[in-house]
């Protein structure tokens, strides 16, 4: 069997960009809908904290130098979202604090009221370090895996049984 020649068109780099375009697409119905989540919705969201574009408050990037996991469900304003990402406002330790997110520093997004999960790559390697959950609404750990620098998409559309 003989190894597939390289791909001049980027594949991988389209999905991930349509995958994310997902991710807008549902961050822009909540706020269109007023901020207000349908039924037991609620979002857990892990994005580089270093990644181009991503505006957080410096106490939060020491505390979490790589990736950041946020919890959009019961507490959160200000809902923005744009065609390159989308800002929020959240409450860390009770205090109010505004994050710019851009949609290419996402790298998972998951909906565990629904069992659904979209991981994407990263945009650029980063050292892998150990990180304290996200402290904003939910006692709850995130349900998607971390990125093991694989170029595969993990979709999960399985059901509650």
């Amino acid at each position: 069997m003989t190894d597939a020649p390289d791909s001049l068109i980027p594949y991988d780099e389209i999905v991930q960009e349509a995958l994310r375009a997902v991710v807008g697409r549902v961050l822009g119905q909540v706020e269109a809908a007023g901020g207000s989540l349908p039924g037991n919705h609620h979002f857990y969201i892990t994005f580089k904290t270093g990644a181009p574009g991503v505006t957080i408050p410096t106490r939060l990037k020491e505390r979490f130098p790589d990736e950041m996991t946020i919890v959009l469900q019961n507490k959160f304003w200000d809902l923005k979202v744009t065609e390159a990402g989308f800002s929020v406002g959240l409450s860390f330790n009770q205090v109010p604090t505004t994050l710019i997110i851009p949609f290419s520093a996402i790298t998972a997004f998951v909906d565990p009221a629904v069992d659904f999960g979209l991981q994407f790559q990263a945009a650029y390697d980063l050292d892998e370090e150990e990180h304290e959950d996200a402290e904003n609404d939910s006692p709850e750990p995130p349900v998607a895996e971390a990125d093991d620098g694989s170029n595969v998409v993990t979709i999960d559309f399985g059901r509650k049984k």
